[in-house]
């Protein structure tokens, strides 16, 4: 049922997802091509001028508005779900975390990979206690495991602006638990 939802989302900012397909007994999704680097890959490059950050911004928010107008929350808003084509168009990837709001999924997926990226728990579900996300990128009721709702998008939404705008992540840690203990209990410098 959330498969088809996303599937249904129709916006210029926001990466197709053409269907949901089998092969072997697994299930797949068929996901939109998207050319060019991501933001992550931009930011390594430093900060990102004032006037190009705004557009960016710009094209994401409208993406989340689309996606929040439908009930989908993205959860999982971070730099590499971000992709800039080569004409300037944003496209928001990845909304293998997101959740209809009213909506219920089971399974489980696992990975790791570097701090910036890995989500601290990866389960596709809803499960109280959970967390969903990636740790510098979460609000902090996400980083509790909390219900979240569009706002958790808005505040990773804010994290990724301040990092655009400064080249630096706003939440920083040695570990995914010092970087959630930071989104939690600290205050940002801003």
């Amino acid at each position: 049922r959330e498969t088809h939802l996303l599937a249904s989302l129709n916006h210029p900012n926001i990466a197709a997802i053409y269907g949901l397909e089998e092969a072997d007994g697994k299930p797949f999704l068929a996901l939109e091509l998207v050319e060019g680097e991501d933001l992550k890959e931009r930011l390594a490059r430093g900060a990102i001028p004032v006037d190009e950050a705004l557009e960016i911004a710009k094209q994401i928010a409208e993406a989340l508005e689309e996606a929040h107008g439908r009930g989908i929350v993205h959860r999982d808003l971070k730099p590499a779900n971000v992709k800039l084509t080569p004409d300037g168009k944003v496209k928001v990837l990845d909304f293998g975390l997101a959740k209809a709001w009213a909506g219920d999924a089971s399974g489980v997926n696992s990975g790791s990979a570097a701090l910036s990226q890995s989500p601290t728990l990866a389960h596709t579900g809803t499960i109280a206690g959970v967390i969903l996300g990636t740790a510098a990128y979460m609000s902090p009721e996400q980083a509790r495991g909390k219900p979240v709702d569009k706002r958790a998008d808005v505040w990773s939404f804010g994290v990724l602006v301040w990092e655009m705008l400064t080249g630096r992540t706003l939440f920083a840690g040695d570990t995914v638990t010092d970087v959630i203990a930071a989104v939690v209990t600290r205050e940002p410098d801003l």
